[in-house]
């Protein structure tokens, strides 16, 4: 989802849906017709939902998840015409809650995770998501949430900082940056902290803007990103069916880790402590489908060349 250019989109809600034929095959593959019960964690502006929603019989079901009130009104735009669709404006942590509540006790054909910030939410200019547009501090998917960027910029200690910047940022700079911000608060536009950043730091060469790592580690953090999505991924395999698939993209290293980790933790035929006289575990859950992460096509790298960031890993519940 994350740093996609304005393709195939809404006019309002711009978003180019990274991968799409590669993550929806894997669910669904081209040319067949499913009858299963399908999620979409992350709806985004509905790209992967509207090729999940044309596979599926009268008999299938899709249900897709987001906190973002200006995707939701964008994807019941594009998914208008599929009546098997069920749009939910909640986190995808969820999910379990309202399966339950739907009368859904197993996701029969698969989930897919489309992970990151949409290009609506990093490059509409209210939304406080990029040190190139100047506007107050925000970067909340759920725009009802009262935490915000800002309150991390203002409020955390500086060793909390140099914490995120380093793990989710994996920024070298941490605590440069860190001390800067603690010195010259309050912060309050994303031009402010962008420039204090290169004041702070040495002038290198890179391609990338000195800002972006901390833009990155703000962001995770004010959305709870990789704990929700850990919990999540670790929670969901057991509501998977057998047979179900899981279809993931992600557009950093820290995402696809984890992904990775938990894959392959729930591939081990046993997941017990080893001082266990018995297995207790239920035994291997999941079988990885793709030994390695699948990558965007050099054609879709040429029409979107953020791209080329993009990971999509595939497991399958057994």
């Amino acid at each position: 989802m994350e740093n996609s250019a304005p393709k195939n989109s809404d006019n309002d809600f711009k978003h180019y849906t990274v991968m799409l034929n590669e993550a929806v095959d894997a669910l669904i593959p081209q040319g067949t017709v499913s009858d299963k019960i399908f999620v979409d964690a992350t709806l985004g502006g509905g790209g992967h939902s509207a090729l999940i929603a044309s596979r599926l019989s009268n008999k299938g079901r899709l249900i897709s998840f987001d906190v973002d009130t200006d995707a939701i009104c964008a994807a019941k735009k594009k998914l208008q015409n599929f009546n098997n669709v069920t749009i939910i404006n909640d986190s995808y942590v969820n999910i379990e809650k309202h399966l339950l509540n739907l009368g859904i006790e197993k996701i029969t054909g698969g989930i897919i995770f489309d992970l990151g910030a949409s290009y609506h939410q990093l490059t509409k200019k209210e939304r406080g998501f990029s040190f190139t547009k100047d506007s107050k501090l925000d970067m909340r998917f759920n725009q009802e949430q009262e935490f915000s960027a800002w309150d991390i910029v203002n409020k955390y200690t500086l060793n909390n900082l140099v914490k995120i910047f380093s793990e989710y940022g994996q920024e070298r700079f941490s605590k440069r940056i860190a001390r800067a911000i603690v010195e010259n608060r309050p912060l309050n536009t994303t031009s402010q902290l962008s420039q204090l950043i290169v004041d702070s730091t040495p002038k290198i060469k890179s391609k990338i803007h000195p800002a972006t790592r901390v833009f990155q580690a703000l962001r995770i953090e004010v959305n709870s990103e990789l704990l929700n999505f850990e919990n999540t991924l670790n929670n969901v395999v057991t509501l998977l069916d057998a047979g179900a698939i899981i279809s993931i993209v992600s557009f950093h290293s820290l995402e696809d880790g984890l992904t990775k980790r938990i894959f392959k933790k729930f591939a081990q035929n046993c997941r017990c402590d080893r001082t266990k006289a018995k297995c207790e575990c239920g035994g291997k859950l999941i079988e990885i489908i793709t030994k390695k992460p699948l990558m965007a096509s050099d054609e879709e790298i040429r029409i979107n060349p953020p791209s080329r960031s993009a990971k999509l890993r595939v497991a399958k519940r057994v």
